[in-house]
């Protein structure tokens, strides 16, 4: 078992499987900085003088979202700035960083909480594994720099990435049908509109086309405009997709 001395009283029990951790993140990190990065709040002010990992969640949030930018600009060059930020947004989630500290790094026994933190059962509480997933990207940036940090980022979060610049409910379903059509090789997705029924309150039917298509792929109608079109995306997206993965005999029952 091997312990780390944070203070002049206080030892605290390191993850005994570092090893593994480090295998993961794709880069080691020092003692005193591991420690850090898996200190809360709570922990440190029941010991005076011990440093949280806030700062280092800090960076490591700046880190994690300048990585992840630069990979979706690289990776799709056709999507717009409105189609990065929602799959980054999709991407660094509570959600999807706490699964990767949950189900990847392990990290919940090693937290540092304080008593009450701990009794309440802030280990597998979302928004700390998340805050513990940035600040370990702090530290790694602390030690290795950019390119340690980037490196550390795509172990972690790419296929995250990946699943999630192709997934139609992770979006909204304009987005979504966009980024198919682009992944399909298809063309851009366009929409004409139509409006009908009394002034105070029209119908829009939006007719969803794709590439050169001359027939629309859907055909929907809303109050709104945005209505109109993200029905008509969501069926065209479906329709694009049972094209990708025609059903076989054996999956009808």
């Amino acid at each position: 078992m091997a312990y780390h001395k944070i203070s002049d009283n206080i030892m605290v029990e390191l993850p005994p499987a570092t090893h593994e951790l480090f295998r993961e993140l794709g880069n080691t990190i020092s003692p005193d900085l591991l420690v850090t990065a898996l200190t809360h709040r709570s922990f440190a002010n029941e010991n005076p003088g011990v440093h949280n990992y806030e700062r280092l969640e800090f960076l490591g949030d700046a880190v994690l979202e300048l990585v992840v930018t630069e990979t979706l600009f690289k990776r799709h060059p056709d999507f717009s700035e409105g189609q990065m930020a929602k799959i980054r947004a999709a991407a660094v989630s509570e959600e999807a960083l706490s699964a990767i500290a949950r189900d990847r790094l392990h990290i919940q026994p090693f937290i540092l909480l304080g008593h009450g933190e701990m009794d309440g059962g802030g280990a597998n509480k979302p928004s700390i594994q998340c805050d513990i997933v940035e600040s370990l990207i702090g530290a790694v940036f602390v030690e290795h720099g950019i390119d340690g940090a980037r490196s550390t980022v795509h172990r972690l979060i790419d296929e995250t990435l990946d699943k999630t610049a192709h997934s139609g409910p992770a979006l909204d379903w304009k987005t979504s049908i966009t980024v198919k059509a682009h992944e399909m090789k298809l063309g851009e997705v366009t929409y004409r509109m139509e409006v009908s029924g009394p002034q105070e309150k029209p119908v829009f039917t939006a007719h969803a086309f794709i590439g050169n298509d001359s027939k629309p792929i859907a055909t929907a109608t809303g109050p709104t405009k945005r209505k109109a079109q993200l029905a008509a995306a969501e069926i065209g997206w479906k329709r694009l997709d049972e094209r990708e993965h025609p059903k076989k005999d054996s999956d009808i029952d």
